[in-house]
């Protein structure tokens, strides 16, 4: 069996994952940044705590995350890990980010020597997937051997618009619906939208998940596109179950 710690910033509940599922207690009371921290350090240090997850929210999520065990921390978010990552060493990756990844390689989409524009700049996300791709496919953490682009809130519209036209992949996390329309990808290109937002359907009158990219125009010119839902998130899952057994059977440290 396999038991972790799942921490969320504003309730704390026990995750435990054993063979084929997942099962989650009762939650309890609020911590706080210092009773998450107190909390890591006294059940989080124990033998037979493999992994700990953390739900982040209106917390310092800095402090948090590296007061959890980087050898336990299956989020990948602790600065050893992320340090790892940023050296092309073998490290517990950001799940989103290594689903991101999975997802080039099992398509086949090819990223020696291609641009890629990754909209938007998270320590979570972003960066972690622009790690993933810009980085040397012979090191010890082989990575994309991409040229990559980052931009964020901050990229004028007309400038992104310009990077994604000569983008051959074009990676999306930046928490604007509609943000990548058909006019701003060229013919063939691969397109993942990593975005999620909750809109007002006028149809249904109900709320409804979306990405980042106007999906149903921009998929008739994209030689590849991922859907939300149903894209990356459900690999984010798998790369989060990965790390969870990574840890547990201690393949990184």
């Amino acid at each position: 069996m396999v038991c972790g710690w799942l921490l969320p910033a504003r309730k704390s509940c026990v995750r435990v994952v054993s063979k084929s599922h997942l099962s989650v207690s009762s939650p309890c009371k609020f911590l706080g940044p210092e009773g998450s921290k107190k909390f890591l350090s006294s059940k989080g240090s124990k033998s037979c705590v493999s992994s700990v997850i953390l739900e982040t929210g209106h917390i310092d999520e800095r402090a948090v995350c590296n007061a959890i065990a980087p050898e336990k921390d299956v989020d990948g978010f602790h600065i050893l890990n992320i340090g790892r990552l940023c050296l092309d060493q073998p490290s517990i990756i950001p799940a989103t980010a290594a689903a991101v990844w999975e997802i080039v390689k099992r398509t086949g989409i090819q990223t020696f020597g291609k641009n890629v524009v990754v909209a938007g700049r998270s320590k979570n996300v972003g960066m972690p997937i622009s790690m993933l791709l810009h980085t040397d496919g012979e090191h010890e953490r082989p990575g994309g051997d991409a040229t990559v682009t980052i931009t964020h809130r901050y990229t004028p519209k007309e400038q992104l618009k310009i990077h994604t036209l000569l983008a051959d992949i074009v990676i999306v996390a930046a928490g604007i619906p509609k943000l990548i329309t058909t006019d701003m990808v060229k013919e063939g290109a691969a397109v993942i939208d990593v975005g999620i937002n909750h809109i007002h359907d006028p149809l249904t009158g109900k709320t409804k998940l979306v990405g980042d990219v106007d999906f149903e125009e921009v998929k008739k010119k994209a030689g590849f596109i991922t859907p939300v839902p149903g894209g990356v998130g459900p690999m984010t899952v798998a790369m989060l179950l990965k790390n969870t057994l990574i840890v547990a059977k201690k393949l990184i440290y």
